[in-house]
């Protein structure tokens, strides 16, 4: 059975980057078999269609918007997966990975077995910024669950590490980025500061 592993998401807004984080920390703890693909999806929409189009089943880590505490994780099987990721968009990726899914549907294409492990998240708008510390928190165990389910389809899974040139480049890896990140002060997070200030001087 050909196996997609999918992260997506935006590394750039915070915890939007739940899902590819959880592929790369994935590719670096476990040996996959080569039935089985790791892919960080990023953004991309419908151009991630022909790795659906391939695969007879697909797990997906994603930052979703359940109303829950934050760091929740949810795991949702089925067809609710695309149903549940529309419920409540947070973003346009969203809304694309929805496309992507009705699409291979209609061309009767769609992995017949779907997962989606998504975690509530706990901040988004802050443009460049890395993953909270409680979404972080939450990466071994949305993986744990992950090999759980490849576990119940009858895939075995190593400890180790998992070549693939289907991630991220390193410079936005999760330690590159978020260590090499400027500090609030030298980085306005909320746009120019010259044109957005934070504050009024009174007249």
């Amino acid at each position: 059975m050909r196996v997609l592993i999918l992260g997506i998401g935006n590394v750039l807004w915070a915890d939007e980057g739940f899902g590819p984080r959880c592929v790369e920390a994935l590719a670096e703890s476990h040996s996959m078999p080569d039935n089985v693909r790791l892919l960080d999806g990023g953004t991309q929409g419908l151009y991630l269609l022909p790795f659906l189009e391939e695969a007879e089943a697909m797990v997906v880590f994603d930052a979703i918007d359940y109303g829950l505490p934050p760091g929740t994780l949810r795991l949702i099987e089925g067809d609710e997966v695309p149903a549940f990721m529309g419920a409540k968009k947070m973003s346009l990726h969203q809304t694309g990975f929805q496309d992507v899914v009705a699409t291979a549907k209609l061309l009767d294409r769609c992995p017949p077995r779907m997962v989606l492990i998504g975690c509530q998240p706990v901040e988004l708008e802050d443009f460049g910024g890395g993953l909270r510390p409680e979404t972080a928190a939450r990466i071994p165990e949305a993986i744990a669950m992950a090999l759980a389910v490849l576990a119940r389809w009858g895939i075995t899974v190593t400890p180790g590490r998992t070549a693939t040139d289907d991630l991220a480049d390193a410079s936005i890896r999760r330690a590159a980025y978020e260590t090499g990140r400027p500090s609030e002060a030298e980085a306005c997070r909320i746009g120019d500061a010259r044109f957005f200030p934070t504050s009024v001087e009174p007249a």
